[in-house]
């Protein structure tokens, strides 16, 4: 599977982006995807996940009610919609998929990773 990340960009805090993931694969329905994020200095960390149905997802607590984890398994794409910016969401975003039914929270969890997309919120 390869994935490929787009979506990112410099935005104001308040505003929205919406990050895409293409897959290549006749597979992707079978596979869990994620996005994960990382901000200069710090350690790559969990934002959100889907599972294969697009039926469950969980989120990080600190983007909880702003953002938006969705799929759409006849496009091979799975979307993040980020509402409400905040400085502190600036990272670089990376798309994961892993072999699994269920959603899951760890990096190690997941097999393939997209190169990443660089969000950027001004104050």
């Amino acid at each position: 599977v390869q994935l490929q990340a787009s979506g990112g960009g410099l935005v104001q805090a308040g505003g929205s982006l919406r990050l895409s993931c293409a897959a290549s694969g006749r597979t992707f329905s079978s596979y869990v995807m994620g996005w994960f994020r990382q901000a200069p200095g710090k350690e790559r960390e969990f934002v959100a996940t889907i599972n294969w149905s697009g039926e469950s997802t969980y989120y990080t607590d600190s983007v909880k009610g702003r953002f938006t984890i969705s799929r759409d398994n006849a496009k091979n794409t799975v979307y993040l919609q980020m509402n409400i910016l905040k400085p502190e969401d600036t990272a670089v975003y990376y798309c994961a998929a892993g072999s699994s039914r269920t959603y899951r929270t760890v990096a190690a969890q997941y097999d393939y990773w997209g190169h990443g997309t660089l969000v950027t919120v001004s104050s």
